[in-house]
């Protein structure tokens, strides 16, 4: 079956998607966060079939996400390193951690986030990098940026005016 590209999408959360690919992908940079770089490495912590995994480390790789560097040379092995980009992602599998974390029963919570120099644990919230106010749905909006056209300055005023409750 044929994935539908984001590439050509005005918005940033699905032109990210098309970055990072699906499921598999964010398990794997969920693994590449925790110390793994290798493709067995990968294949044990996850199961995951070696052509899926192989077809996920490529797109990775392709969009920026990981470095692939030869450690072995005969044969030849390699091994996947975070980029800039792909710990840029760091902060979207927190929050995606810890949604999941919040809605599933506490007597099935097998993992936690914690400080890694003390252990306390951690708690996660999206904020604003200026003010350092928690963002939430009632108090954050999208704004046309500087690639906006007239569709998308449309759709802002529409979603803006609903959100203030006024007839468009």
């Amino acid at each position: 079956m044929q994935r539908t590209s984001f590439r050509t999408y005005d918005c940033p959360a699905a032109r990210a998607l098309e970055s990072v690919g699906d499921w598999w992908s964010i398990l794997i940079l969920r693994d590449a966060f925790q110390g793994l770089s290798r493709f067995d490495e990968f294949q044990k912590s996850l199961g995951v079939a070696p052509n899926i995994l192989t077809r996920r480390l490529k797109h990775l790789t392709s969009e920026g996400l990981f470095e692939r560097r030869c450690y072995q040379e005969r044969p030849p092995r390699y091994e996947y390193v975070l980029t800039a980009k792909g710990r840029d992602f760091f902060p979207v599998l927190m929050s995606l951690f810890y949604w999941g974390l919040r809605h599933i029963p506490t007597d099935e919570v097998a993992m936690l986030l914690g400080d890694a120099s003390s252990g306390a644990e951690r708690k996660v919230a999206v904020t604003d990098a200026v003010t350092g106010e928690q963002l939430t749905p009632d108090n954050t909006t999208i704004l046309a940026g500087p690639a906006a056209d007239e569709a998308v300055r449309e759709r802002i005023a529409r979603m803006r005016a609903w959100y203030l409750g006024i007839d468009a």
